[in-house]
């Protein structure tokens, strides 16, 4: 619902095509954990999408899974299930530190492939990711589900129509409480806040403003060995007046609002918590004219909105998505390289540390 509470202010409608309408694909999940979980049920609510083949490391996790979700085939390798003739498309769902090597099985059998966000641990991996891709003539998208969210494409129009006026100011932040079994506490998994939660908040300063001048940021540390939270500000521009500012947080300690805000000289937009999920948002202007947009808050029963983007640009022929192109998902991770270089966030499977672009 779009509304403008008798301000003489609208807002765009979405544009977003009914997932029903996307042509239906057979998906192999390389996966089988919570993201999984929440993927299959989505595509199975609100698409003719056809969750078709699993692996997962631990074979009795992927027979479980196609059980539950009446999956028709289990494959005893990743191999298996990337070559097999009759799955359509790949989904890499596994932990972070996997999505390089799955994707880049997935482009070799010359399957198109959505991978999990971040698409890969850092840029470099990404950019292996991206040039495998582009040299096989295969589809590749990272799986930032926002920006499929018919909420995100009404912010897209916005900032496109120049509404707001020249923007000076992003403000994001994602924080939960993880109890202290979770996987994001897990070092060897990863884990931490920056690649589980500040994807969202990086993503939406770079896909506002693009890549930033500057990175300054700090984190705490918690005692499993990740960091507990980290924030950062991102600057654009040096002059008087010139350029704008990000700023950011994320934090697996403690639940934080998880608001996101665009400011420009004109106005506001006020994205409603959790900013990166389906829900409302609100335009505020200068001069006080306010509209408001509704969505239902589904949570991440709107994952389907992604799948059924790749399903439209697989039979388009094309080798990215428009919504989120490859370029836009490094240029994510450089910043997230960044502040995980400031703050010593680094892993051992990156062996030497985080690769410098330099």
């Amino acid at each position: 619902m779009i509304d403008d509470a008798g301000q003489g202010v609208s807002l765009p409608a979405p544009r977003t095509p009914d997932p029903q309408q996307a042509p239906p694909l057979r998906w192999g999940l390389l996966g089988a954990g919570w993201i999984a979980d929440r993927f299959v049920t989505s595509l199975r609510g609100h698409t003719t999408q056809i969750p078709y083949a699993v692996w997962a490391p631990r074979p009795s996790a992927a027979a479980d899974f196609a059980r539950q979700h009446g999956i028709p085939h289990v494959h005893l390798s990743a191999a298996d299930l990337t070559y097999a003739p009759d799955v359509d498309v790949v989904y890499v769902a596994g932990p972070h530190h996997t999505h390089r090597e799955l994707a880049l099985a997935a482009i070799a059998a010359g399957k198109p492939v959505l991978i999990e966000k971040p698409l890969a641990l850092n840029a470099q991996q990404a950019r292996e990711i991206a040039d495998a891709a582009r040299e096989a003539g295969v589809f590749a998208m990272e799986a930032l589900w926002s920006v499929c969210l018919p909420k995100f494409d009404v912010v897209r129009q916005v900032l496109t129509a120049g509404t707001l006026g020249p923007i000076r100011t992003v403000t994001a932040d994602l924080g939960e409480y993880f109890a202290r079994d979770h996987r994001i506490l897990r070092r060897d998994l990863a884990g931490g806040p920056v690649l589980d939660l500040g994807t969202y908040p990086v993503a939406l300063a770079t896909w506002v403003l693009g890549r930033p001048a500057t990175v300054q940021a700090l984190a705490q540390p918690d005692p499993a060995g990740v960091m507990a939270q980290t924030a950062a500000v991102l600057t654009y521009g040096s002059g008087p007046g010139d350029g704008a500012l990000a700023l950011l947080h994320c934090s697996l300690a403690t639940a934080t609002p998880t608001c996101g805000e665009v400011s420009g000289d004109l106005g506001t937009l006020s994205l409603d918590a959790p900013f990166y999920q389906p829900g409302g948002l609100t335009l505020r202007l200068r001069d006080g004219r306010m509209a408001r947009y509704e969505e239902p808050q589904i949570a991440h029963d709107g994952l389907h909105f992604e799948a059924a983007e790749v399903a439209r640009c697989v039979r388009a022929g094309l080798s990215e998505s428009p919504l989120r192109p490859l370029a836009d998902s490094i240029a994510m991770l450089e910043v997230m390289d960044e502040i995980r270089r400031q703050t010593g966030d680094t892993f051992d499977m990156e062996v030497g540390g985080i690769p410098d672009p330099r």
